[in-house]
């Protein structure tokens, strides 16, 4: 067979690579993300998530405020495939931080399985009952809610558990209190706003990190050195920007509801050192740095969901820590 053709195959069988956890659990390496853009059940995410369960993905994530476990659930019964095989992600929203225990009792009974994967604390604000966020002196504080999520890995109810959008700042602060070691924080994290600080901090204390907007939501598809990268290799941009995200240690959540691009997402490529440090640098240019994500508010002075970019322990220039979200 074509050397050629042989490893243009290789290179678009779908990934396998999986992360090992702090607590001896393993993630794939690359999952399907299940925020859709807009909160609420329906077709088209089952039909997603089935596509990428035939497809080969095994990295289901989703979450509370997504408000589509249902669909997610009903996908995944529906593909017929064992439980087992499946790493299912699911996240304790502000509202929950008082109450864990139901709140994942709640997740697992919309998705219809007996246990999750790993069950993340989606921010560290709390909200009370009226939907007003909790400053961080408040109660309950996040390292209360961390306390709440170990008793959940006792149960049996969660094998992992992690956070979400945590700064190092924040981290430092729990960490002191944690008897169980955040297995996961999932970032926003892509060359745009890689956060090679809290990436190093995280290895450091033996959390994995796993990026959201990993293809920066499709705005890179036209810079100049990303482009060469692909064409390169025979692939997409996206393809690119996965394949640096797990190189590099993280793995990847990606969305689409394209089954080609599935396909594409799940098939990565090697990068050579100087692709890596092409993509490392990206953020170094001018006008580059800087998050994809609608929730910020810099009209306030910077801020998210309430809380303060101080707060949350973001410093979004380009020499601070890098947005650690």
């Amino acid at each position: 067979m074509d050397t050629a053709y042989t490893d243009l195959i290789q290179r678009m069988a779908p990934d396998t690579r999986r992360f090992l956890l702090n607590n001896g659990h393993a993630v794939p390496a690359v999952g399907v993300g299940c925020w859709m853009g807009r909160v609420g059940e329906g077709e088209h995410v089952v039909q997603m998530v089935k596509n990428a369960l035939e497809i080969g993905y095994r990295h289901i994530d989703t979450a509370a405020m997504y408000d589509d476990e249902v669909s997610v659930g009903q996908a995944i019964r529906e593909s017929k495939l064992p439980r087992e095989e499946i790493f299912i992600t699911t996240k304790l929203a502000g509202k929950d931080h008082r109450r864990a225990s139901a709140a994942l009792d709640r997740s697992l009974q919309k998705l219809g399985v007996e246990y999750v994967d790993l069950y993340l604390m989606h921010w560290p604000q709390a909200e009370r009952e009226s939907g007003e966020v909790i400053p961080p002196e408040g109660s309950p504080t996040f390292v209360d809610t961390w306390k709440d999520m170990e008793k959940l890995v006792e149960s049996g109810k969660a094998r992992s558990i992690g956070v979400s959008n945590f700064s190092i700042k924040n981290l430092k602060v729990l960490l002191p209190h944690a008897r169980i070691v955040p297995a996961v924080n999932q970032i926003e994290a892509h060359p745009c706003l890689p956060g090679h600080a809290l990436l190093a901090f995280c290895k450091a204390h033996g959390i994995h990190v796993t990026a959201y907007a990993p293809v920066a939501k499709g705005k890179l598809g036209e810079v100049e050195d990303l482009v060469a990268i692909a064409q390169s290799k025979g692939v997409t941009v996206a393809q690119v920007l996965l394949s640096w995200g797990v190189q590099r240690g993280t793995s990847v959540i990606p969305k689409t509801e394209n089954p080609q691009r599935l396909k594409e997402n799940i098939s990565l490529v090697e990068l050579s050192p100087d692709d890596m440090e092409v993509l490392d640098k990206l953020h170094e240019k001018s006008g580059m740095h800087h998050s994809m994500c609608g929730f910020h508010s810099p009209a306030l002075g910077g801020s998210a969901f309430g809380w303060t970019y101080e707060q949350l322990g973001w410093d979004m220039t380009l020499g601070g820590i890098v947005k650690s979200s």
